[in-house]
């Protein structure tokens, strides 16, 4: 049996066991995984500054180094994920009534784990942790695939839930690491279809595409952030600068950074002069339409299909629009279905984009980077869905789980 069949099987079967377990005593491990991570902040950083310069002398992009770097803040956070995790409520078991039928059957339905979880991400060693929490919590086993990049960050971050699981009598298998990155590990992790249930890439475009076109077992997609802030014209200008800033500027790198700037003409003149100005503090690339342009010096004119890029740096698209169906039309025609943004003191206008925007999430008056499984409060996130099956926007326990149909009788038979 290969590295790859052997480490889905012993998932496979380490998932089980997961099924009996009740929430205190999932809470409990979680709970000493989180003070293991964190009693172990010098180990982690250690490791990953190993990490980080292989990274460099690969020629990593920034965007790239900043999603791979760990430091005391960053880890920190993992451990308050994991222990976010173990104070939600457990969602598997949980029933849902779907009444009685005339011939007297009770029908419901249960929560139940969806089995083995396979995450293949590129350099982001924090999921090491968030995914194992949540993957433990809701009942699955997982096996991480990360890149070559983060492989010794995420080897170190495993080793310490495994010792935990050991030190409980559970199966290190239940948090599987590959070993090795070379890609046809990669191959063979997407073909097996007897162990693992479903596959979430995170990273770049390139990733999931090859990931969605090659994989034998059903993937959840997330292929790009683009994201907009729309500043409607009873917008208040000083929060909308607060947004922008906050958006674009405060993590660069990240698939909920703001990526697109729309402005309604009716404030364009008084509003843009103010954006100029604040993006070129921070040293922003202003990339705008003919409209938008002759507010800032020396930028780059976008014809209006040129649209829709995902720049992970200082960089931005700025468009005005006459209105807010024509905002709603950019939206759709550029966005990505992540999250989309609008700045208003209109409510019917809020409620009527929140409505219209087909974006997994959509925020009035507050930061896109809110756009965040811990933000949102699931504690972490396994992904972003933007597909909508099974899931839509940041993937936490609920998302780990599906339901089953529970049919209770009293000896019925169907003619």
């Amino acid at each position: 049996m290969s590295l790859i069949s052997e480490l889905a099987k012993n998932a496979a079967i380490a998932a089980q066991t997961l099924s009996i377990l009740d929430e205190a005593r999932k809470n409990a491990v979680l709970g000493e995984m989180a003070a293991r991570i964190r009693d172990n902040k010098a180990a982690i950083m250690e490791a990953n500054q190993k990490d980080l310069a292989h990274a460099k002398e690969q020629g990593l992009s920034d965007a790239m180094m900043d999603r791979l770097t760990l430091n005391d803040e960053r880890i920190e956070d993992m451990a308050q994920g994991i222990e976010t995790v173990a104070e939600l409520p457990d969602p598997v078991g949980a029933e849902r009534s779907l009444g009685q039928r005339p011939n007297g059957l009770e029908i419901s339905k249960m929560r139940v784990p969806l089995g083995v979880v396979c995450m293949i991400y590129e350099a982001r060693p924090n999921v090491t942790a968030d995914a194992g929490a949540l993957c433990f919590k809701s009942g699955n086993a997982v096996i991480l695939r990360g890149g070559k990049e983060a492989l010794v960050s995420s080897m170190a971050i495993a080793r310490l839930m495994q010792d935990v699981l050991k030190e409980h009598d559970l199966p290190e298998a239940l948090v599987s690491v590959v070993p090795d990155p070379d890609r046809k590990h990669m191959m063979e992790l997407m073909e097996q279809r007897d162990y693992i249930d479903v596959i979430i890439p995170r990273g770049g475009e390139g990733l999931i595409n090859f990931v969605t076109d090659n994989s034998k077992v059903p993937v959840i997609q997330h292929f790009k952030g683009v994201c907009h802030l729309y500043v409607d014209k009873d917008a208040d200008f000083v929060t909308a600068v607060k947004l922008l800033l906050n958006g674009k500027t405060q993590r660069t790198g990240v698939c909920n950074a703001i990526e697109g700037l729309v402005v309604h003409r009716e404030i364009a003149d008084q509003f843009l002069p103010i954006v100029a100005e604040a993006l070129s503090r921070k040293g922003v690339k202003i990339n705008a339409c003919q409209r938008a342009a002759e507010h800032f010096e020396g930028c780059t004119v976008l014809a209006d299909d040129e649209f829709g890029e995902e720049y992970l740096a200082l960089e931005i698209a700025v468009r005005v629009v006459d209105d807010m169906p024509q905002a709603l039309q950019h939206i759709r025609q550029f966005g990505s279905n992540h999250t989309e943004v609008i700045c208003t003191r209109n409510e019917k206008t809020a409620r009527l984009f929140q409505r219209a925007v087909d974006a997994s999430v959509v925020m009035v008056n507050a930061s896109s980077r809110f756009s965040d499984g811990s933000q949102l409060g699931l504690g972490a996130e396994i992904g972003i869905a933007t597909t909508k099956l099974h899931a839509y926007g940041p993937m936490g326990l609920e998302s780990l789980t599906t339901e089953k149909y529970l049919v209770n009788g009293t000896g019925q038979v169907r003619a």
